[in-house]
């Protein structure tokens, strides 16, 4: 199968990833199909994406009729059948559960059509192992969008052991498709972007810890002003979400065992705390 063959997307999972994969996907004109496990839930999902893509229109970005057309196409189902046999790449956007994620590969694995290609949103987990589970290992690989979906360039493409190179290559023209730039990624825990992140992420709270500045604001503020970032690394992590950058910590650290991995005690105090960020209304920050 070529790029121009995929016609229909599949995204699995209705949060905050999965809406966007499947917005971007029907800006581009592919028919995408959602699902979750719960019909109202699916429902409200549609909704916001509808709200966004109606936001557009008197931004100028696009037009009454180009917003009608992108809602369109998407629709939603609570049916792991129906949309394994209508889609010709299936994405998983469920959150980082390597259990879960193996079990719904399994299960794609066998109701999918042979041309489907299955992949994994997955931050930090192992493409070979999540394909492990699938008699078709060949057609499973890693492709890693960045939040928020619609909007960031970069896609990471990460192939498994046994991915095979049709697979690969259809999946950077497919992302290629979307106006994003793929970049092929060897398998390790993390990849690159996070890995890059998270250890900046981590000696920006070490620093905190060990008194190197006095404040997460003098932090952002030097991080700003000094290296051109367009927010600090604890407005980042605010953004992020700290559970989110603890378990990708918590996996490197996992996968290789090497004490630069350790997250900061400060950013596990946190999490502990439920003070995750933006989502919860504080972190390093308060929010309204």
């Amino acid at each position: 199968m070529k790029v121009e063959g995929i016609k229909k997307i599949g995204v699995l999972g209705t949060g905050t990833m999965g809406a966007g994969i499947a917005q971007a996907f029907a800006q581009y004109g592919f028919d995408v199909k959602l699902r979750s496990r719960s019909a109202p839930r699916l429902q409200s999902v549609i909704d916001a994406i509808k709200s966004r893509v109606q936001g557009l229109v008197p931004r100028g970005k696009i037009t009454q009729e180009e917003a009608d057309a992108i809602t369109a196409r998407v629709t939603g189902t609570t049916s792991m059948e129906e949309i394994a046999k209508e889609s010709d790449v299936i994405i998983d956007a469920f959150p980082e559960d390597l259990g879960l994620k193996k079990q719904v590969f399994k299960e794609l694995d066998g109701l999918c059509p042979e041309h489907a290609i299955l992949a994994t949103n997955t931050s930090t987990l192992s493409i070979t192992e999540i394909a492990s589970v699938t008699k078709h290992q060949g057609r499973v690989i890693g492709v890693h969008f960045f939040n928020p979906a619609p909007i960031m360039k970069l896609v990471e493409i990460i192939p498994g052991s046994k991915t095979s190179s049709v697979t690969t290559t259809l999946a950077k023209d497919l992302v290629a498709k979307l106006g994003k730039t793929p970049i092929e990624v060897a398998e390790t825990a993390g990849f690159l972007i996070n890995r890059l992140m998270a250890a900046y992420l981590n000696e920006a709270m070490f620093a905190l810890m060990r008194g190197v500045v006095k404040s997460p604001q003098d932090a952002d503020t030097a991080c700003k002003l000094g290296l051109g970032h367009p927010m600090g690394p604890f407005e980042l992590m605010d953004l992020i979400g700290l559970d989110i950058v603890l378990s990708i910590l918590d996996a490197i650290y996992d996968e290789e065992g090497d004490l630069k991995w350790r997250a900061c005690p400060l950013l596990r105090k946190q999490v502990r705390a439920g003070l995750l960020g933006r989502k919860t209304g504080k972190g390093w920050y308060e929010y309204k």
